[in-house]
């Protein structure tokens, strides 16, 4: 027995419900991309960082925990006494900052990665009940949207991580389960929108379950904002993460987190800046090169954004 083609997702399609055929879109995109220099750049420094955190131990140097006490706080190499055997130099226990660096850059991946998916897991689900089903259920989501909007992430986090044992595990699920109401007002939105699509009544008319109708003709017709809200909201995460750390309610020595050699380096600021001063700017470059990235995927999948443009 053959399928309707009206249970097939048109995972392209227009105003008119008509599904477009993906022909030369990857050459498009990446045509696109090469044209943006902020993109580019982004690209690049997120390829980087994930290099880095991938091949860490076979980059770094030195042993990030190596304690040296005869080599306590040198200065980097362009500093007077300083020298390319430490590079960024070293910190008050003669730990070699560029290895701390390297390795620091894995928590910031998985933190950023794993929330994300944690966040955007729960805002899709409820996002698309919300806006597929409306009424009560719409109701209910919104308020409880609404619940949490009221209290900033950072406060929701702080008080869960006060609560609980602070580690890697409980500081992915604490901020993802605190950030994902950006993804549910944001689908519940579109939701609404192709709801009303020909395709869909078409497919609810002949008896599709709702369950198929959201798999296959809603999900992927919002992947694309998805993928635009996972990419911003990663940086977003890596600052929170980065601020718990600081205040020693993220990640707990002796596992490395660019947020706890900010915290050990302030109180060296004035005599041995280079301890926050390093971290800091890698925190800088990370959000930064994400942010590009996410802005150029936001211009390119963005219809809205398209339209502004054109």
């Amino acid at each position: 027995m053959s399928r309707n083609p009206l249970e097939l997702s048109p995972y392209n399609v227009d105003e008119n419900g008509i599904t477009r055929k993906k022909s030369g879109k990857y050459k498009k995109l990446s045509l696109k991309l090469f044209r943006s220099k902020t993109g580019m750049l982004g690209l690049l420094i997120v390829l980087t960082l994930f290099f880095v955190a991938t091949f860490a131990s076979l980059i770094a140097p030195y042993n990030p925990n190596e304690i040296n006490t005869a080599k306590l706080l040198i200065p980097p190499f362009w500093e007077t006494g300083g020298s390319f055997v430490h590079v960024f130099g070293t910190d008050n226990l003669g730990r070699d900052i560029l290895s701390r660096l390297i390795y620091g850059s894995r928590i910031s991946i998985v933190v950023g990665v794993m929330s994300v998916l944690v966040a955007g897991t729960i805002g899709v689900f409820f996002g698309l009940i919300a806006g597929y089903y409306g009424g009560i259920v719409d109701n209910v989501v919104m308020r409880l949207v609404d619940a949490f909007l009221a209290v900033p992430t950072i406060l929701f986090c702080l008080v869960f991580l006060t609560v609980l044992n602070p580690g890697l595990t409980t500081l992915i699920l604490v901020i993802g389960v605190t950030s994902w109401v950006l993804y549910a007002r944001m689908i519940r939105s579109e939701t609404l929108s192709l709801r009303e699509r020909e395709y869909v009544k078409a497919a609810r008319t002949m008896g599709v379950s709702n369950f198929n109708i959201i798999r296959r003709h809603i999900l992927p017709n919002v992947s694309s904002s998805i993928i635009v809200i996972s990419t911003l909201s990663i940086a977003g995460t890596i600052i929170t993460e980065s601020s718990l750390s600081f205040l020693g309610l993220g990640i707990q020595p002796p596992t490395i987190s660019w947020g706890i050699m900010l915290s050990e380096g302030r109180e060296y600021l004035a005599t041995s800046w280079w301890l926050a001063t390093l971290p800091g700017i890698a925190i800088t470059m990370t959000v930064l090169g994400i942010i590009f990235l996410g802005e150029w995927l936001r211009d390119v999948l963005d219809p809205r954004s398209q339209g502004l443009k054109s």
